[in-house]
């Protein structure tokens, strides 16, 4: 798939992942609608990246979503590309997990991108196709102690992903997992920690590998946009 002039939504687009694949995708020659909670960080963004605009949404909240996925059809008059990144980790044994917790990380990680597959899908088949990337993780892959809260989220992204992508095939409409391990980004900073469990770390840190960057992730993400259906379902590296 050529991505020039082509209009793609990255949530989770003002740091980590969602930024650095935003300004991937731009220099690419794509129309980035930049999507998460931080306006400031978005209009400076927005300013950088030509054809670019910035909304504003939780993407926890289905009303939010719901408005976002409006304003960005009416500003540009397509959707190609849905980038279902925003997401929250969630760290501690699982007798310890606060329900209210984990019930915050369900809601960004698996119900909103959802609903925004809920919202765009009806514009992709009246356009007559697009694509869908949803970002899971390696821990999908695992069972690592201390991880098995977050990792049930992106387990359920997974089995919603590749049961769209057998759906939506007839439509034209290509899902795509993506799969990053450890990644440098502030993502293990901001996630929600059991009681007690606010400065530890994985036990297995020494063994674990270097993180990739931000920008390595990106490139996956824009390899599986332009392979669509030819290539896998699922972007695994690790």
């Amino acid at each position: 798939m050529n991505i020039t002039n082509t209009t793609i939504i990255v949530t989770g687009a003002s740091a980590g992942i969602g930024e650095a694949t935003a300004r991937l995708l731009s220099q690419k020659g794509a129309r980035v609608a930049l999507v998460a909670r931080s306006p400031a960080k978005l209009a400076a963004l927005e300013k950088e990246l030509p054809s670019s605009l910035a909304v504003v949404a939780d993407m926890s909240k289905p009303t939010d979503i719901q408005h976002m996925i409006a304003t960005v059809q009416k500003h540009f008059g397509r959707i190609d590309t849905l980038i279902n990144n925003a997401g929250q980790g969630l760290y501690g044994p699982l007798e310890r997990i606060d329900l209210n917790d984990y019930a915050a990380v369900w809601h960004l990680n698996v119900v909103g991108p959802l609903v925004a597959m809920q919202s765009v899908i009806p514009i992709m088949r009246a356009q007559g196709g697009g694509s869908i990337i949803n970002i899971s993780s390696m821990v999908s892959k695992n069972a690592i102690p201390n991880l098995g809260g977050y990792a049930s989220t992106k387990y359920a992204l997974n089995a919603l992903s590749l049961t769209a992508r057998a759906e939506l095939a007839p439509d034209n409409i290509v899902v795509t997992l993506v799969h990053p391990g450890m990644t440098a980004t502030d993502f293990g900073k901001n996630s929600r920690r059991a009681s007690g469990m606010e400065h530890m770390v994985p036990r297995n840190r020494v063994t674990m590998p270097t993180p990739d960057s931000a920008e390595l992730v990106a490139e996956k993400i824009l390899e599986a946009l332009q392979n669509g259906a030819t290539g896998p379902a699922e972007i695994i590296w690790k």
